[in-house]
């Protein structure tokens, strides 16, 4: 699979649930035969898609080869350890840690959270420089990615700088020379489109987890004395919990009017910007947005989901708190430009057309339950001209059409057919079955061809057989009644036990049907014959070999006397 494409489908594993396809915030979903594709263009990367999933068919791109290729190679790796892993591993030691990774052949651990720390400095110098009257976060890539896609216009309020991730990786290069090599460690998806000239790869913590299963076996031989390289961090340990980064910036000196927001998860992210450029700014406003609801505690990879009140209580008692800003100042500037993903312009022909294609002739038929994965019928139909969704997809149309077959077939049949529920009530029916009964069923019948909703033992006098059948279980009854001069053979069967049957009426004195009959009592018959001819040809052909083997056995006898 191409690097472009850190989230895929398998699509042997896809059930066409649609679930990611309704969790999806920007609906970068598209479903093809069934299975539902990852559109890499329009993806952000959030991976909430790989969380709902009931059957895992969404994958994280694996590149724990790469990794492991990379320490082969002999090259000084670097590992770059999310802040959140306090949570992550919050059964291990810190020293302990460190050492594991070191036993995988890394050359030195060091904290995501010191380039944090420079990211924290360089936003409190813009605040201060007053460019902008607001500010928006560079830290979340998957915001970064939803902003540049989505809402390009908000571009030029992105803080230009790097995340804490790239500044971090820019540190260790600066630390331990150009030829170092730096792998990151962390609870995102959207961290592996972040590789450049300084960052090399990013894996995720659950890779982190199996790579230790595979090669750590002896737990209790690792010490857990050691150090991060090249020095530990403090206050940028906070950026995994929303508010974080706002703690780490208020530290660097901002301005103390500066109005601090935060703000996490796709979708209240989105609400937050809605209005942004409308308003009047007259103090300096900054406003932190993560992707995970809660922050990066929650990320898409974490061995578990929620517990956002404990897991922020162990960042907050487990981070060092400094008293000032520890930050070198380096240039981490960064730059982000619009990928808008244009948003086509259909004509309310062209989406009424597209609603005929599910059966959505009338206002009345839109029901906008959201079972193909999108908000409203009208957004369905816009996803069908995208190509991004497939008819099947609705649930109410593959309703009416399983409706429509099986009316289409009561009607062709050759047979009366009806179907009551548990009251009696005539579900459906065909003209035969009008031609059968005859009497008030013909009136009625005039005014509504099916005879939707009359009672059955108002029309038939042998309506108990149906009641009878309701309270039996799923089985089959068979009897011939007569009824005005005909012989009529009735089959009970059951549609919905205790709530449905059906029932097909054939005349049995008409003379094709005593003529299919015949045929079939003919055809029992030869069966029979057959089946007694073939018998009799076994007692014969056994017969005559014991007689065969006994007149041999006496001319052999005989022979060996005349010999003598």
């Amino acid at each position: 699979m191409s690097k472009l494409e850190p989230i895929y489908t398998e699509k042997t594993q896809c059930q066409d649930c649609y679930k990611c396809v309704r969790e999806c915030p920007v609906k970068a979903i598209k479903v093809v035969d069934g299975s539902a594709i990852v559109i890499p263009k329009a993806c952000i990367l959030c991976g909430h898609c790989t969380q709902v999933c009931p059957v895992h068919a969404k994958k994280i791109r694996d590149d724990l080869d790469e990794a492991k290729a990379m320490l082969a190679s002999g090259a000084r790796v670097y590992a770059s350890l999310a802040p959140s892993y306090r949570t992550e591993f919050s059964g291990l030691k810190t020293g302990k840690l460190i050492n594991a990774i070191k036993s995988l052949g890394f050359a030195g651990v060091s904290e995501t959270a010191l380039g944090a720390q420079e990211v924290s400095a360089s936003c409190a110098r813009l605040l201060k420089e007053g460019e902008n009257p607001v500010w928006i976060s560079s830290c979340c890539p998957s915001i970064i990615h939803y902003i540049e896609q989505y809402r390009p216009d908000l571009v030029p309020y992105v803080t230009p700088i790097l995340s804490p991730l790239q500044a971090h990786a820019r540190i260790l290069k600066d630390e331990f020379g150009p030829d170092a090599k730096v792998i990151f460690f962390g609870p995102c998806i959207a961290k592996k489109n972040e590789a450049d000239d300084y960052l090399d790869l990013a894996l995720t913590f659950s890779d982190l987890r199996r790579w230790f299963t595979q090669e750590v076996t002896d737990w209790l031989s690792i010490s857990d004395d050691a150090d991060f390289v090249p020095h530990s961090a403090g206050e940028g340990g906070l950026y995994p919990v929303d508010g974080g980064m706002v703690d780490g910036i208020k530290l660097c000196g901002a301005p103390e009017d500066t109005l601090y927001m935060s703000f996490s998860g796709v979708e209240n992210v989105r609400e937050a910007l809605q209005e942004l450029k409308t308003k009047d700014y007259h103090r300096p406003v900054f406003i932190e947005v993560l992707a995970c609801a809660g922050g990066c505690v929650n990320g898409p990879v974490v061995k578990e989901q929620g517990s956002t009140a404990g897991k922020r209580v162990t960042i907050y008692e487990e981070t060092p708190r400094l008293d000032k800003d520890v930050a070198e100042g380096r240039d981490i500037s960064g730059s982000f430009h619009s990928r808008e993903i244009k948003v086509s312009d259909f004509t309310p022909e062209e989406i009424y057309g597209a609603l005929l294609r599910i059966s959505k002739k009338r206002k009345e038929d839109e029901l906008n339950c959201g079972g193909c994965g999108y908000n409203t019928c009208r957004d369905f139909a816009v996803a069908l001209l995208e190509e991004k969704a497939e008819p099947a997809m609705c649930v109410s149309y593959l309703r009416k059409l399983a409706q429509n077959k099986a009316a289409a077939l009561i009607k062709a049949m050759p047979s009366g057919v009806v179907i009551v529920d548990e009251k009696l009530c005539i579900v459906e029916s065909n003209r035969r079955f009008i031609e059968l009964i005859g009497g008030d069923a013909e009136i009625v019948g005039k005014v509504d061809p099916d005879l939707e909703g009359a009672y059955l033992e108002r029309l038939i006098p042998f309506a108990d057989l149906f009641k009878e059948a309701l309270q039996r279980d799923s089985e089959v009854s068979v009897q011939d009644i007569r009824h005005k001069g005909k012989i009529i053979r009735l089959t009970i069967f059951s549609v919905q036990p205790g709530h449905v049957v059906g029932g097909i009426l054939q005349d049995i004195t008409e003379p094709v049907i005593q003529r299919e009959q015949i045929i079939d009592n003919a055809a029992e018959v030869m069966k029979k014959t057959l089946s007694t001819v073939q018998k009799i040809a076994f007692l014969l052909g056994e017969n005559a070999a014991d007689s065969e083997v006994l007149l041999n056995s006496i001319i052999e006898s005989f022979s060996v006397k005349d010999q003598q």
